[in-house]
């Protein structure tokens, strides 16, 4: 569910509600009401999120498992450092 991912994404970065929606420019009720499944944010606020927690818009909506982060700032030895680690884990 989208009320699931959001809360999932804020609670992984150490956000509160509160937080998040000072981010948004909104409310805490309204993001506790994403989270409840009261209501779903709008398209965008769902950019927003992806945005903001570098991800895809697809893992919010929970059409995808993928969570996806977002490298292009950093720099070219620690995207190295992230393939090499991704390969030594990946191995069977």
């Amino acid at each position: 569910m989208i009320a699931d991912r959001i809360k999932e994404l804020r609670e992984k970065n150490d956000m509160t509600q509160s937080d998040l929606a000072r981010k948004l420019s909104l409310t805490r009720s309204a993001i506790n009401a994403w989270e409840m499944g009261i209501s779903v944010p709008s398209t965008q606020y769902i950019v927003e999120l992806a945005l903001l927690f570098n991800t895809s818009t697809d893992y919010i909506l929970d059409m995808s498992d993928e969570l996806l982060i977002n490298i292009t700032n950093l720099q070219d030895d620690e995207k190295e450092l992230i393939f090499k680690l991704l390969n030594y884990f990946s191995k069977p």
